[in-house]
């Protein structure tokens, strides 16, 4: 595995879980992934250290709301195998989990949320692979260059 930092987005509605809450807390388990893609990224991609933003969807406003870090290597979900869990999986063992997850630490809110408005008045400076504005991309969990990172990061400053 690379030892250069990679950066990501990672997604959560703000009344499930919210950048504030993660303040509070800070550190998660990012659990209850169910994409294939997304959980990929995290099992296979992911290094403690990485950065990440972290997004608020299915919001008022929807955008990048502060930033956090990758604080483990990727893990078994429990969720997966708890029958009470909305994330159980049932073709799902101890020994052969189909889910992973990553904790998830805080670093710090943005001074001012980056609304996906804003983010998408950049979209050609992003570049089409950018999922996050790509029409029909859903993922939950996504790669973010360094290019992306540091132009996302300096909006922050903007308006």
């Amino acid at each position: 595995m690379s030892t250069r930092k990679r950066y990501w987005l990672m997604k959560s509605e703000p009344d499930e879980f919210s950048i504030d809450d993660l303040a509070r807390v800070g550190t998660e388990p990012w659990t209850g992934v169910r994409n294939y893609q997304a959980r990929n990224f995290m099992r296979d991609g992911m290094q403690v250290g990485d950065q990440v933003f972290f997004y608020h969807s299915n919001a008022d406003v929807p955008g990048i709301y502060g930033i956090a870090e990758v604080a483990s290597a990727a893990y078994p979900d429990p969720t997966q195998f708890k029958k009470s869990s909305k994330y159980f999986d049932e073709k799902a063992t101890q020994e052969t989990p189909r889910w992973f997850m990553v904790d998830v630490g805080y670093v710090r809110t943005l001074a001012r949320p980056i609304p996906l408005s804003e983010i998408r008045e950049h979209a050609a400076e992003l570049g089409e692979e950018f999922a996050l504005i790509r029409k029909g991309a859903r993922l939950s969990v996504l790669p973010v260059t360094a290019a992306q990172w540091k132009l996302l990061l300096s909006l922050e400053k903007k308006r």
